[in-house]
């Protein structure tokens, strides 16, 4: 039976904007009702445009901010009703890779101390032992135990994002979210990156909640897919199901415009 880790139900993030001294503030409503479950083992790919809701999403998912309305439940616990302690705790759970691994690792600071942070905060490991695990993950993404006291800038970006991985991975979370993990990287780097991330689900059971505009990497990695548009899902479903048989107009405008790799394919354009 699948064990569901993550469940929301009508969840949506509104946001007050002003429009000046006489009149009554607008809503942005960036999220407008999604309903969905995370399933330990399996990854669900979010997808849609710029501007559809899929950020907004991730910053709920990792708790970042808390849903104007609906429910969010982490391990069973919900999430809009959650004290201080128990929502540190529920953060270990759920960690997030970013776009640009770069920009989330602080340039002064050695690979080592970077992975090592996570657990000088949230455990009681000593120096010895944070060092010994740091050198585990590092091992586990494919990079070597002399990348420890290197700086940031001495990797490549297929390699930062590899650190990106083992940063989010130093706590054991049940939940990792993905946001647009490989579209910074070369095509042959994606393809490292996304079985690296394959690999490490299959071997750890994690939930993936990954966030892509790109459908062709959506299809390589994805168990099922939720189509997201101006806030609200319009589609969702298993992968097959969804890239074979869309129903709602704006899956099928979305598939119409990747490319396929095959000359005889007559593709409907929309």
């Amino acid at each position: 039976m699948s064990e569901i880790v993550l469940k929301a139900t009508n969840i949506t993030r509104h946001y007050q904007v002003e429009r000046g001294a006489f009149k009554k503030p607008a809503v942005l409503k960036a999220l407008d009702g999604a309903t969905f479950t995370l399933v330990k083992g399996r990854t669900l790919a979010v997808v849609g445009e710029s501007g559809c809701g899929k950020s907004t999403l991730a910053r709920l998912v990792t708790m970042i901010e808390k849903p104007t309305s609906g429910e969010l439940t982490v391990d069973g616990i919900d999430v809009t009703r959650a004290d201080r302690a128990t929502l540190m705790n529920l953060h270990k759970k759920v960690q997030i890779v970013f776009q640009d691994p770069y920009g989330s690792l602080n340039p002064r600071q050695k690979i080592g101390h970077a992975l090592e942070e996570p657990l000088l905060v949230n455990t009681a490991l000593d120096k010895k032992e944070r060092r010994e695990a740091a050198l585990k993950i590092i091992n586990l993404v494919g990079l070597r135990p002399e990348h420890y006291d290197r700086y940031p800038h001495m990797f490549s970006g297929g390699q930062r994002q590899r650190i990106a991985v083992a940063r989010a991975l130093m706590l054991n979370p049940q939940i990792v979210v993905l946001d647009e993990p490989v579209s910074a990287l070369d095509v042959s780097i994606q393809a490292q990156i996304l079985n690296l991330i394959a690999k490490l689900q299959e071997q750890f059971s994690l939930a993936y909640l990954f966030i892509s505009h790109d459908l062709s990497v959506v299809k390589h990695i994805a168990d099922e897919v939720m189509v997201m548009y101006l806030g609200k899902p319009v589609e969702s479903g298993s992968r097959d199901d969804l890239f074979n048989r869309p129903h709602h107009p704006y899956t099928r405008a979305l598939l119409s415009a990747t490319p396929v790799a095959d000359p005889f394919r007559v593709k409907e354009r929309i």
